[in-house]
């Protein structure tokens, strides 16, 4: 039976032998915003993926090395996952979020990206502008259900081709 593996940061993780190497990193808001992740892995369980999601089920707000630590630990999986799967959810703004998604849809290393948009999300019409300039090939979905079926045809494509 297939089961993704699934990284919460700030866990490490080594492809050494697991004979996986196709990963997703869940890039998103998360403060002030719904815990859209566990909707969006719970809805990707049965495919072949290793998941990295940055949302932690305990963040130590009071420890001031905290956020260092998460930071790193983004930059590292953003580099090393496969794909990248934005969603700009109601709750936020999501700067950090449009700033990732600037930096990694004109980033060198092309990333396979995914993006997905909460109706509810206040700053839509900027995310549809941006990409429709710099990545109009890019189709965004408004529901994580679409955007889940985006990420499940892409991963089924690249398994055929192995």
């Amino acid at each position: 039976m297939i089961k993704i593996i699934y990284i919460e940061a700030i866990e490490e993780y080594e492809n050494v032998g697991k004979n996986r190497d196709f990963s997703i990193f869940l890039a998103g808001g998360i403060t002030n915003c719904p815990n859209w992740q566990k909707d969006l892995v719970k809805s990707l369980e049965n495919t072949d993926l290793v998941i990295y999601n940055p949302r932690r089920k305990n963040f130590p707000i009071n420890d001031p090395d905290a956020s260092f630590e998460q930071i790193k630990w983004e930059h590292k999986y953003f580099r090393k996952a496969d794909m990248i799967s934005f969603w700009f959810s109601r709750g936020s703004l999501n700067p950090i979020v449009l700033f990732e998604l600037g930096r990694w849809s004109h980033f060198i290393l092309q990333k396979v990206i995914f993006v997905g948009v909460d109706p509810e999300y206040k700053r839509k019409q900027d995310v549809e502008i941006q990409l429709s300039l710099e990545k109009p090939e890019i189709e965004i979905v408004y529901s994580l259900s679409g955007l889940s079926k985006q990420i499940k045809e892409f991963e089924s494509f690249i398994t055929k081709k192995r």
